[in-house]
């Protein structure tokens, strides 16, 4: 069985981290998928989807972390056709990845203890994002363990 919902979210500018596990749970919840996957999608080349321990100092670490590898203001060629300020976002959002999948087991996301997923928002502008939450799987667990 396939389950799909968007999640909306608004987000602040350039580094923002959002956290989606309580909407992605609910998704899980509503899907009445037991075991499967889940994968977790953001629609836009600016804005990326990850794992991290969602606590003040990462929070403030991952965003100052883009920005040495790939800082604002760099010779970017997206900038001669654009002009938008926006050629780093683009780098940040793709090397991080937009998408993330996680396996599910009697219903419940198989994370570490301290592991959150998170939407990175790369772009140098508050915006609307779109993430898509598919959940793929068993709709009745059989009560039978994937090997580990």
């Amino acid at each position: 069985m396939i389950y799909r919902e968007t999640l909306k979210i608004n987000t602040r500018p350039h580094g923002a981290l959002t956290l989606l596990d309580d909407g992605i749970n609910a998704v899980v919840s509503r899907s009445g998928i037991r075991d499967g996957i889940v994968n977790v999608f953001n629609v836009g080349s600016t804005g990326a989807i990850t794992t991290i321990e969602f606590e003040p100092g990462l929070r403030t670490d991952l965003p100052r972390l883009l920005e040495r590898l790939i800082p604002p203001g760099g010779d970017y060629q997206h900038e001669l056709t654009w002009h938008d300020g926006n050629g780093h976002s683009h780098l940040q959002a793709s090397v991080l990845g937009p998408s993330l999948t996680v396996p599910l087991e009697d219903g419940k996301l198989l994370l570490g203890t301290w592991q959150q997923i998170v939407h990175v928002e790369c772009d140098v502008r508050a915006r609307s994002r779109k993430v898509i939450v598919t959940v793929i799987g068993d709709e009745n667990s059989s009560g039978r363990k994937v090997h580990k």
